[in-house]
């Protein structure tokens, strides 16, 4: 034995690394069946997890969503930068640092696995296994391009690699790729699935062809937007110019795929959630029942909903895949949550009317100089504060959002404490407005107004035990995508445009579209974009619209002008954005800035022109 030990001792180094592991497998050794392949996509589905299960942060760069803190925590622990949550958040700050990271991270992932099914798709395969092999590979390419794709919408011309790079020499030598070229690619690669992807997803939290066909139409419409509207601070690198016949033929190429979706719907197993119908809005001041939109986005009715084309899963308590409503968007009295986002009080005024189907009169802030003292303001005709001035509007208002003296169920300790009453800086009230019902403890209150979507109306589960598929694809927004590109490519909308936008807002028991709303492209275009603000609010889109449709000017003015001023119910401006901001600032609201430490890394890569001023 002391021989035998002597010469394992005084044998080569050489022959000693290369003993095989006794505690791991190496890539020789693992990628040997569809089994192994199989697990190593769910590392992939892991990494995108990490950068797009709380899309509604991106929100909180528009208008009609305040996000509290300029970072925020991702389970399990990684921390994701978005930017200050406002237009002009101080981006240079490296706040998206990390979100480029785990952009490149679900790129790198997804780069390792399509390299090696590739070898094994090279040996003696079945039939059998060689289809499940190509399932995985166009689910992974899938999720390739969704990186890339939001790594270019943030920051136009990106570094591209489509191989496994494992020599920082080599990564930190590759310039930023030109924006039409990376689009290419995440279309390739979108193609590559809606060509192999079963009609429908082999399980909850992975894709059929309708994600296919959806994100190679979302991609199009991007590329249409930014050619249409321009580009002009990615243009300063001289690598884009917008060009109006690739617009054009982009919108054309985006409703095809959209429509492919629509026609074929029960082919690919997606539907409206409860047939688009808006079920019962219940009376004012009640919440044991609500409209169907609101069931949609809680885990116990909305996991199942044929609408969600792409989820990303979570696991529920005890998983470490949990995800995080409850708390982001919760009260203290519901689970001592931390309401890190919260409704700005201007959404309000886009719900509109369920008798006329049109706006309805902007509300009047409780203020002495409108309101006379000592006139009670909850029976002020049009006051926020007045319970009657939300009747009649867009079932999904009271399925969003909570107003005065709207109620909503609380919990702590996993346990119900009842039905409690919404009213602003009304904290430990009880007998709230004469109900007998205690105050919701809304300490974070800004607005005037809380968020009911995503928020859980059942106890059982802590405020970061939750378990919902956030959905970061669904039939609604497909829906209003091809009602924007067909109207786009045909300089107006066509029937079935027209219908889908109606479809939308039946679920809010909103009246059809009046005539004079569809009777030119822009008309139509603005219902496009309200149907947008209030059918998608707090689920990461507003930020990227307005991105892509040029119009932060629009809600924010010039620059060095007064900006965008946000007020709660009372009158109170708590926040600006855009004031007296000049012009570069402007111009970094609409592109990211390349995180310094990847340019000191790497010679080869420039910053955007907007960002070195």
């Amino acid at each position: 034995m002391l021989a035998a030990a002597t010469a394992a001792v005084t044998s080569s180094c050489a022959d000693l690394l290369e003993m095989k592991s006794t505690y791991e497998l190496s890539a020789d050794q693992y990628w040997k069946t569809v089994e192994d392949a199989e697990t190593a996509l769910s590392g992939v589905y892991a990494s995108a997890r990490m950068v797009f299960d709380r899309e509604y942060y991106w929100d909180g760069h528009g208008d009609y969503l305040r996000a509290k803190t300029g970072t925020m925590s991702m389970t399990p622990g990684y921390s994701l930068g978005y930017a200050g949550c406002r237009f002009d958040a101080i981006r240079r700050t490296e706040t998206a640092t990390n979100y480029y990271k785990y952009l490149y991270g679900l790129v790198h992932r997804a780069n390792y696995v399509i390299e090696n099914i590739r070898k094994m798709s090279a040996g003696n395969l079945t039939p059998s296994d060689r289809q499940e092999l190509d399932v995985i590979l166009a689910e992974t390419r899938l999720l390739r391009g969704l990186g890339y794709f939001r790594l270019i919408t943030m920051w136009g011309d990106v570094p591209y690699f489509d191989k496994v790079v494992d020599d920082n020499s080599i990564a930190y030598s590759i310039p930023r790729t030109p924006i039409e070229i990376v689009k290419d690619s995440v279309l390739a690669d979108m193609t590559y699935a809606a060509d192999r992807l079963p009609d429908k997803a082999p399980a909850v939290g992975r894709v059929g062809k309708a994600a296919a066909f959806a994100f190679r139409g979302k991609v199009q419409l991007y590329w249409a937007c930014w050619n249409n509207f321009g580009w002009p601070e990615l243009g300063e690198l001289g690598t884009f110019v917008p060009d109006k016949q690739k617009a054009l033929a982009a919108y054309a190429a985006a409703a095809s795929d959209f429509r492919e979706i629509i026609l074929n719907e029960s082919k690919y197993g997606v539907a409206l959630f409860r047939n688009g119908e808006p079920g019962e809005c219940g009376p004012m001041g009640t919440a044991d029942v609500l409209p169907n939109y609101y069931y949609m986005f809680i885990p116990s009715t909305g996991n199942d909903s044929p609408e969600s084309i792409m989820v990303m899963t979570h696991g529920g308590p005890g998983t470490d895949q949990c995800e995080e409503l409850m708390r982001d968007f919760g009260t203290k009295s519901i689970e001592s949550s931390e309401m890190q986002l919260q409704p700005r009080l201007r959404i309000v005024n886009a719900y509109q009317s369920t008798v006329t189907g049109d706006y309805c009169d902007e509300l009047i802030y409780y203020t002495t100089d409108i309101i006379p003292d000592g006139v009670d303001p909850h029976t002020y005709k049009n006051c926020y504060l007045n319970p009657d001035s939300y009747k009649d509007r867009d079932y999904r208002m009271k399925a969003s959002i909570v107003w005065e003296y709207e109620v909503m169920p609380c919990m702590n300790n996993l346990k119900s404490t009842g039905y409690k009453k919404y009213s602003y800086k009304n904290l430990n009230g009880t007998d709230v407005g004469g109900s007998g019902l205690d105050a919701i403890n809304a300490d974070a209150d800004e607005s005037g107004v809380i968020m009911r979507k995503f928020v859980r109306n059942y106890a059982g589960q802590g405020a970061s035990e939750g378990n919902f598929n956030f959905p970061i694809m669904r039939l609604a927004d497909v829906y209003l995508m091809y009602a924007e590109a067909v109207n786009e490519a045909n300089d107006g909308p066509d029937a079935l445009a027209v219908e889908l936008v109606n479809r939308i807002r039946h679920r809010g028991n909103l009246p059809p579209l009046a005539a004079s709303k569809y009777a030119t492209k822009e008309n139509f275009f603005n219902a496009v974009i309200q149907e947008r603000i209030v059918e998608l609010f707090a689920e990461g889109h507003r930020a990227f619209d307005l991105r892509r449709w040029r119009l932060i000017g629009n809600i924010a003015g010039s620059p060095m002008g007064n900006g965008l001023s946000y007020f709660d119910t009372w009158g109170v401006r708590t926040a600006r954005m855009l004031h007296q901001a000049d012009n570069i600032t402007y111009k970094r609201a609409y592109i990211f800035q390349i995180p310094p430490k990847e340019i000191d890394k790497n010679q080869c890569l420039l910053q955007t022109p907007c960002w070195i001023q």
